[in-house]
């Protein structure tokens, strides 16, 4: 991929702006005095987001033409909802908009499920387009405001004594942080994209799931706890406890297979064409528990 020139201008349409990283970019293009247009599903869950504009209704899975009129006089579109909605953005975009949107590198998994499945339609549907734009396809995001990757793992530490996992824990993560998606985000919408390009964003460590376990039990102000190895079908047998167990955060024998496989990425075409160089793991941390315990204090 070659930098091109500016994106066109004029406001970014924010579709899935009422979710965690729908409202984040947001947040992210308020402070940069850039107008946006909140295009959601429910009207109501994006004032709770406090934020200002005048949301524009359209569901997704619904009929066309309520999201067609959203992006009548959209140039920039910003993807934040599920990947598997690309085709209906396609569709309702004017011809000579551009979209920038999330997709996962789930996509990847050896395990295939609807979400990767969905994910690798969105990624065909703009490939095949000759739209101009890019699916970014990011690696587990944590740091967002109610986000339940590392708070439900923190949590699921307070209450065990040690940390069960499938082969020792020795696959690799490598979790970016909400700020870097953002950022990521920002950057794609601010460049003229030349056609379709599809780009892996990742956070700027990538460990084994054991360390990254013990990383987010000392962020989080707990004990270190012994790594416990177990198969990986006694979890998906005991993962229905954490269903009926006051206080387990429930765990998906899905969840459970991934753990078994490598999720590490590199951060090169990131830096390159967006600029974006992530942040370490621990960092991102300690401003995710630093912030929660400060809400915890408010």
């Amino acid at each position: 991929m070659t930098p091109a020139a500016a994106a066109p201008a004029g406001p970014v349409h924010v579709v899935g702006a009422s979710g965690r990283s729908g409202a984040a970019l947001c947040r992210a293009l308020l402070a940069r005095r850039v107008p946006f247009v909140p295009v959601v599903r429910d009207a109501a869950r994006w004032r709770t987001t406090g934020l200002p504009g005048e949301p524009r209704v359209a569901d997704l899975a619904g009929p066309p033409a309520p999201l067609a009129r959203a992006l009548e006089d959209a140039a920039r579109v910003a993807g934040t909802a599920h990947a598997r909605h690309v085709p209906a953005l396609l569709a309702a975009m004017p011809r000579g908009a551009m979209l920038a949107c999330l997709g996962s590198t789930r996509k990847f998994t050896r395990w295939p499920d609807a979400h990767g499945d969905g994910v690798l339609a969105g990624e065909a549907a703009l490939l095949g387009s000759g739209r101009a734009g890019v699916i970014l396809h990011p690696t587990m995001i944590y740091g967002a405001q109610g986000e339940n990757n590392v708070q439900r793992l923190a949590a699921l530490l307070r209450r065990l004594p040690v940390i069960p996992l499938p082969g020792g824990g020795r696959a690799l993560v490598q979790p970016i942080h909400q700020d870097d998606v953002t950022r990521s985000l920002l950057a794609a919408l601010e460049r003229r994209w030349d056609g379709p390009h599809a780009l892996v964003i990742a956070g700027g460590t990538a460990l084994s799931y054991r360390a990254f376990a013990a990383l987010v039990a000392r962020a989080a102000g707990l004990r270190p706890r012994p790594v416990l190895t177990v198969p990986a079908w006694a979890m998906m047998a005991a993962a229905r406890a954490t269903r009926i167990l006051p206080g387990l955060p429930a765990v998906g024998r899905a969840e459970i297979r991934r753990l078994l496989e490598d999720k590490a990425f590199s951060t090169e075409a990131m830096v390159r064409e967006l600029g974006v160089v992530p942040i370490g793991l621990e960092d991102g941390l300690a401003q995710l528990f630093g912030r929660a315990a400060r809400a915890d204090r408010s």
